[in-house]
């Protein structure tokens, strides 16, 4: 009897720790419509003026809300923290279950059948939120993208097939999707010099530890390999740590420092 596959418990970890700073999470709404991504997206804003954004997308059969809570114990004054949710949609893997999901998925191998269409259309729908917040005055090259597992996965795919040059790439036990099209796939890229931290649990039994070390040593043929961190956690499963989280607010802070 299969299990139904979702991703919510790396943010429920992740946001479910001691002293968490208060925070008001607002739903993005107004002229947004035509972001779809955007339009009830959860945001934390920063107490400064914003001159960074990270754009972080949950796992699949998740919300954009428990990682928003997450990222709020980690961030920076001056840096706007968008967490999208995923559309709606029957996913193959879990016998066409409708729930929250950026592609279909067929299965969780580095062989596995792809969702191409799906995956593709995800992107572009992603780097119309990069635009947005390029229009609103926060540059590209202040701009993050991270993830955890299936949104993970869409973000790394999104940055190195991305026009503009980007701050950087956070993922957390995830991989990359359509492997196999790259490095041709990043050819038209402003992204071939991107620091990427790349995070794993040794213990994942969803995502193995040794599909992130693949991930990452193909990631090395794509961008500059001095460029990509890869992270493991002794005992953490598909979920997130306290030292995991630890190296993202360093990265980020590292990345997109006080201007």
């Amino acid at each position: 009897n299969v299990g139904v596959i979702s991703d919510v418990s790396g943010s429920s970890w992740a946001s479910g720790r001691g002293s968490r700073v208060q925070i008001s999470l607002q739903c993005m709404c107004g002229n947004n419509m035509s972001v779809p991504l955007l339009a009830d997206a959860v945001t934390v804003s920063g107490d400064e003026r914003e001159t960074a954004a990270v754009i972080f997308l949950h796992g699949l059969g998740d919300t954009g809300h428990g990682w928003a809570d997450a990222l709020s114990s980690i961030r920076l004054p001056y840096v706007k923290y968008i967490c999208p949710h995923a559309p709606r949609i029957p996913v193959t893997l879990n016998m066409k279950m409708i729930m929250p999901s950026w592609f279909d998925l067929m299965g969780l191998n580095p062989d596995a059948p792809e969702d191409e269409t799906g995956i593709k259309k995800a992107a572009e729908n992603l780097k119309a939120v990069i635009e947005h917040e390029m229009k609103n005055g926060i540059p590209a090259n202040r701009i993050i993208l991270g993830g955890f597992s299936q949104g993970g996965a869409l973000s790394m795919y999104t940055a190195l097939t991305c026009q503009h040059k980007l701050a950087g790439i956070v993922a957390l036990s995830c991989w990359l999707p359509l492997h196999r099209t790259f490095p041709q796939a990043a050819n038209s890229s402003m992204n071939k010099d991107i620091p990427i931290l790349q995070c794993h649990g040794e213990m994942d039994p969803m995502i193995p530890v040794r599909f992130g070390a693949l991930t990452s040593e193909k990631l090395k043929s794509v961008v500059n390999p001095s460029k990509v961190q890869f992270k493991t956690y002794p005992g953490m499963m598909h979920s997130s740590c306290p030292q995991e989280m630890k190296a993202v607010k360093e990265f980020i802070e590292e990345l997109l420092p006080r201007v």
